[in-house]
């Protein structure tokens, strides 16, 4: 029997609900495909509000440890204050453990009735950089002394004028990070017969890191890729293309055909991949990993949504579609292809949760729960 242990964060909010629905479904893929000879072992770590209740600490040192050894690993949203309190969880885990390529694939499901008019030609993977950018956090609250002591150095050491009352922060991208994520990006685009990786910019204002980001890409390209990748114009197995941050969100309404993977930096790929789910159904059925050179940390990609939690009213469909993907990480494909086709037949018979029932004509509205024995009878 083939076992692997995955460590999972049930999150705050809608988290308990999604895991309640969801994993019963993974299990009885992995059984259904398999007939027992290979086996999911969930090994269960606190974080967010729960584990603070429990332990006194958001994050608590037993997770963070067991994180450090895992290879596999799954949560649901977890709470982070606006503008006040402590940063990120998700943030603060991913710099922890070097999760640096946030991938995203978005694909139509037969049924979804979508605001555009061809949402079935979306199918895109969006590669968004996971550690720098704006997500690196290095920012200084308005009439601080350390936010007046940067403005003064701005000022007085590189001729840079600001507004003495603003709030500032730092926006780093390196060469090595974008490299890194552009290489997965490329490495996934040839592995997986893709026609094109396109990098996301915003390079004709801020020419120095979104321009740096572009340049760092060509240059990987033509350094590791001679006869796989060539530029837009030449003929190859892969051609390496970019759009500037705003005109890709224009060409993924009217030419989505045109894209397969994306490349983006951090900011750039979280609006983008966002505004991609919204063609093809939303949030609740939008799956992702967060992922480094060992550990690789699949998670529904909404947020804790406090105003349905204990409702019954979530849609597990991205916590399940994540853990899809993580079958295909380890290779067990035809588990991952028994839930894609269970969600799809579930769209199809219009019993849906409420945030896809409001967009398809004729719909039930069904709760998470139910919507959970659904997808496990459509197995």
């Amino acid at each position: 029997m083939a076992e692997k242990t995955i460590f999972f964060i049930e999150g705050d909010g809608i988290g308990p609900e999604v895991w309640k629905a969801a994993r019963p479904v993974l299990n009885a893929a992995v059984e259904k495909a398999y007939k027992g000879e290979h086996r999911l072992v969930w090994n269960e770590l606190l974080a967010g509000e729960r584990a603070f209740r429990e332990t006194g600490k958001h994050l608590p040192d037993e997770t963070m440890d067991a994180l450090a050894k895992a290879e596999l690993a799954m949560k649901g949203p977890l709470q982070t204050p606006v503008g006040k309190g402590f940063r990120s969880l998700n943030v603060t885990m991913r710099q922890v453990f070097d999760l640096y390529a946030c991938i995203r694939p978005i694909k139509y499901f037969q049924g979804i009735e979508s605001p555009v008019k061809r949402p079935d030609l979306v199918d895109m993977t969006v590669f968004r950089e996971n550690t720098e950018d704006v997500y690196a956090g290095i920012e200084f609250q308005s009439g601080t002394p350390e936010a007046a002591r940067l403005i003064e150095f701005l000022a007085d050491e590189l001729g840079a004028n600001v507004d003495a009352s603003a709030g500032v922060g730092i926006k780093p991208i390196t060469p090595a990070g974008s490299k890194r994520l552009v290489r997965r990006a490329l490495d996934f685009a040839i592995e997986q017969g893709k026609p094109s990786v396109t990098l996301v910019h915003k390079g004709n204002i801020m020419k120095y890191t979104e321009g740096g980001f572009r340049a760092w890409g060509y240059e990987l390209a033509e350094q590791e890729y001679a006869g796989k990748v060539v530029r837009e114009g030449e003929e190859g197995p892969v051609v390496l293309k970019d759009r500037i941050a705003d005109a890709m969100f224009q060409e993924a309404l009217i030419r989505p055909e045109q894209y397969s993977v994306l490349a983006t930096t951090n900011l750039n790929g979280d609006y983008i991949s966002d505004a991609l789910a919204a063609q093809v159904g939303g949030l609740g059925l939008a799956p992702g990993v967060n992922m480094g050179d060992r550990l690789a940390f699949f998670e529904a990609t909404h947020g804790t949504a406090p105003t349905i939690a204990g409702k019954d009213l979530a849609n597990p469909g991205s916590l399940l579609l994540s853990g899809a993907m993580m079958l295909e990480h380890i290779g067990w494909n035809e588990a991952a292809s028994l839930i894609h086709a269970a969600v799809e037949k579930a769209i199809s018979g219009k019993k849906v949760t409420v945030d896809l029932a409001c967009q398809i004509q004729g719909a039930t509205q069904v709760g998470c729960a139910e919507f959970g024995d659904i997808l496990l009878a459509n197995l």
